[in-house]
């Protein structure tokens, strides 16, 4: 493995890390509705536990209401059931084959609390790229002491990996900023 080999596979594995900490900040709802928020939903279908958005059409009818159409005639009850046992605390309503789900505004409590959860996630994607930075500077550490390279080149290649991860944490901060205003937006 080359120096170049890993400062690529470091700036890789932290670009996935950022594009994990997206998707998970997408899953905490803001005020408006979005199809998304139900993909953690899973139902009983057969036996096995599936997403939502596996057998029932998601969309949205307004901006506070995500509607839910059952693909067979059977599930409604099965999903309306997922849905209010979810921690998602919403309350769905069934109106013949078409489930309605009202999401309720948040209070300011709430969304105090969602700026921890999302703070909190923002920490754990810092941690996770701090941990790649470890780990390619011990990948550094190894090619020096198996002679493959210099001492100035294992420092100057990590002054890069340090480099990287500081504008990795600089994108952190900025998408947790983001989120947290459109959590606060009232």
């Amino acid at each position: 493995m080359t120096i170049a080999d890993i400062k690529k596979t470091a700036e890789a594995k932290m670009g996935k890390s950022i594009e994990a900490l997206k998707g998970e900040l997408q899953k905490i709802r803001t005020g408006r509705a979005h199809p998304g928020i139900l993909d953690q939903v899973q139902v009983d279908y057969y036996g096995s536990l599936v997403p939502v958005s596996q057998v029932a059409n998601v969309s949205l009818l307004d901006a506070r209401t995500i509607s839910v159409q059952p693909w067979e005639k059977g599930l409604g009850a099965k999903i309306e059931k997922a849905i209010r046992e979810s921690d998602l605390g919403l309350n769905p309503s069934s109106q013949g084959d078409l489930i309605r789900v009202p999401l309720p505004p948040l209070t300011e409590e709430r969304r105090k609390e969602l700026t921890k959860v999302v703070r909190h996630a923002g920490e754990d994607t810092k941690v996770a790229v701090r941990n790649l930075r470890r780990e390619a500077n011990d990948q550094l550490k190894k090619l020096l002491k198996d002679k493959a390279i210099g001492e100035d080149d294992e420092r100057r290649a990590q002054d890069d990996v340090q480099k990287l991860t500081d504008r990795t944490i600089a994108e952190v901060d900025k998408v947790v900023q983001s989120k947290e205003a459109e959590v606060l937006a009232v």
